[in-house]
């Protein structure tokens, strides 16, 4: 089991620089691409949504954690993005029905649609969106 956590600034290039950190060490511990691409996928989401539609944690950051687990079964990716809570009252993180032509709005559909699992933990002094990915092994990958 692989834990990190990392404070990045409250900066849309956070998104960025996480998903290739989390990248590369995925890659050097033999995870699959399919799964390597959804956590890619997903970071970018959780840590964009918390820019846009949160405050920082104290001192400008997000908390960004994320856990890799092994087992008999494959690989689970465990994500989670802690900000400083919602900008307003209604921004509490739920999935929104966008339109398919919207620039924005889908962003939890796409984590509930890719993660086996997800939720939103309220914490003082802010909340924390995670999300779970689980995949089986195929017979090429190694520990």
């Amino acid at each position: 089991m692989t834990l990190a956590i990392r404070d990045v600034p409250h900066d849309p290039r956070s998104a960025a620089a996480v998903r290739r950190e989390l990248s590369r060490e995925l890659g050097a511990r033999r995870v699959s691409a399919d799964l390597t691409d959804d956590v890619e996928i997903l970071v970018s989401e959780l840590v964009g949504n918390a820019v846009r539609y949160a405050n920082p944690l104290p001192g400008g950051v997000l908390r960004i954690a994320w856990e890799l687990a092994r087992n008999d079964e494959g690989h689970e990716v465990t994500l989670r993005v802690t900000d400083g809570g919602a900008i307003d009252a209604a921004g509490f993180p739920h999935q929104m029905d966008a339109p398919l032509d919207s620039e924005t709005g889908r962003g939890l559909r796409i984590v509930a649609t890719l993660a086996s699992d997800w939720g939103v933990d309220t914490e003082a002094p802010g909340q924390s969106v995670w999300a779970v990915l689980r995949r089986k092994s195929t017979p090429l990958e190694v520990a």
